[in-house]
């Protein structure tokens, strides 16, 4: 087919590498414009950006795309189909007409439940045991097109945002090819209107940890916050971020200090087990401990 890809972060790399391999024509790339990044804060083109380049293709990183202008130009692309993964864009109507068959995006839930923004930190946060990617016809709602296809995997005691973030790229990547393939044969099906949840955007107010919190609580936090922003607490007067837990056992006043990296919450205890002091890089507990006096209180 000849497809116009949509996408920004590194989530979206797979899935433009997938339709490559799968030997769809790409006639053009849509990506968010570069950005100040890094202490010198020179412009830094999108993972998706650099990647398309490397991959000889056509790019474009319109601001917005509701001038007349900018619709016009995506329009006499002539494509089959629009592929859309973690864009960053709100579509108009235009846009997702203009392809023959319309516009597809892969998304990182299984809908309706987080649709959104922020669908695996909030899938993890909410202590959900299972997710997924789905496949679905776009349209003017927020995430509320009927879904072509799904797959699920389940959520474990291990996984942070950027486990899962990872293993939902590639599950994106694969069934995406595997949608195009079939796409004569597949039947769109309208989501349910019961269950539906919104993923709202983390606010970096939410990053901070309160140890009143059940135990569960907090794990979950910590690995749904991480790697970005990074649940974070006071140990003495230094600002440290939390990016990985597990639930450990011990009782104490909320943040008191058990031993080693294990921290006393509302109802049970958590062990960190990897941390990043301010200008850092994240180290294992185990590091982190070494030589550091740790407070009876963490805040």
């Amino acid at each position: 087919m000849r497809v116009v890809f949509m996408g920004t972060p590194a989530f979206s790399v797979p899935v433009l590498e997938a339709l490559v391999q799968a030997g769809h024509d790409v006639c053009a790339v849509y990506t968010q414009p570069p950005r100040p990044a890094g202490r010198g804060k020179k412009e830094r083109p999108s993972p998706v950006h650099a990647r398309a380049l490397e991959l000889g293709l056509e790019v474009r990183h319109p601001a917005r795309l509701k001038a007349a202008e900018d619709q016009q130009r995506f329009a006499d692309l002539q494509a089959d189909i629009g592929v859309v993964a973690a864009y960053g864009l709100i579509l108009p109507q235009a846009i997702l007409d203009a392809p023959k068959l319309g516009c597809l995006n892969i998304h990182a839930s299984l809908l309706p439940r987080w649709r959104g923004a922020a669908p695996i930190h909030r899938a993890i946060m909410a202590g959900d045991t299972e997710t997924g990617i789905c496949i679905m016809q776009m349209e003017a709602g927020l995430d509320t097109g009927p879904v072509l296809l799904q797959d699920a995997t389940p959520i474990t005691a291990a996984d942070t945002t950027a486990r899962l973030h990872d293993r939902l790229s590639e599950m994106g990547a694969a069934l995406i090819v595997q949608a195009l393939a079939q796409l004569p044969d597949l039947t769109a099906k309208p989501q349910p209107e019961h269950g539906v949840t919104y993923a709202e955007k983390i606010d970096k107010a939410e990053a901070r940890v309160d140890w009143a919190r059940p135990a569960a609580e907090v794990d979950r936090l910590i690995r749904g916050l991480s790697p970005f922003p990074g649940a974070w607490c006071e140990i003495g007067q230094e600002r440290v971020k939390l990016l990985d837990a597990e639930l450990a056992d011990g009782t104490g006043q909320p943040g008191a200090h058990l031993g080693g990296f294990v921290v006393a919450c509302g109802d049970g205890a958590v062990r960190i087990t990897q941390a990043q002091r301010q200008g850092k890089r994240a180290v294992p507990a185990a590091d982190f401990l070494r030589g550091t006096d740790m407070p009876k209180t963490f805040n």
